[in-house]
């Protein structure tokens, strides 16, 4: 069975966060969107979301997680709606937490 308003909820979240990274980091997640990344995408979801749980260390950190997340969410079906939902909350909270920092350095300059 097809999990299409997973997928939906899947493809929003991408597109969400598109519009709020960098111009190159479009591009890295247009390739990632695309079928024939299968084969790289999976196996660097699961070494994301096993990095994820060394957060302790310098270099790696718990953002791996949900990064780990939307690359396995591609191909995996019953992942898609939780990961989904994961990222649109981060954008959110991203979005909030940028526009009061932009409010309160008007409010200082």
């Amino acid at each position: 069975m097809v999990d299409k308003r997973g997928k939906q909820l899947l493809d929003q979240a991408f597109d969400e966060l598109e519009r709020e990274v960098p111009a190159f980091l479009t591009k890295v997640i247009e390739w990632i969107r695309n079928p024939k990344s299968r084969w790289i995408r999976l196996p660097l979801g699961i070494l994301f979301i096993a990095a994820s749980f060394f957060w302790f260390l310098p270099v790696l950190g718990i953002e791996f997680l949900p990064i780990g997340l939307l690359l396995v969410a591609q191909d995996v079906p019953f992942v898609r709606r939780p990961a989904a939902h994961l990222v649109l909350w981060l954008v959110h909270l991203w979005m909030r937490v940028r526009d009061w920092y932009r409010r309160k350095r008007g409010r200082a300059v």
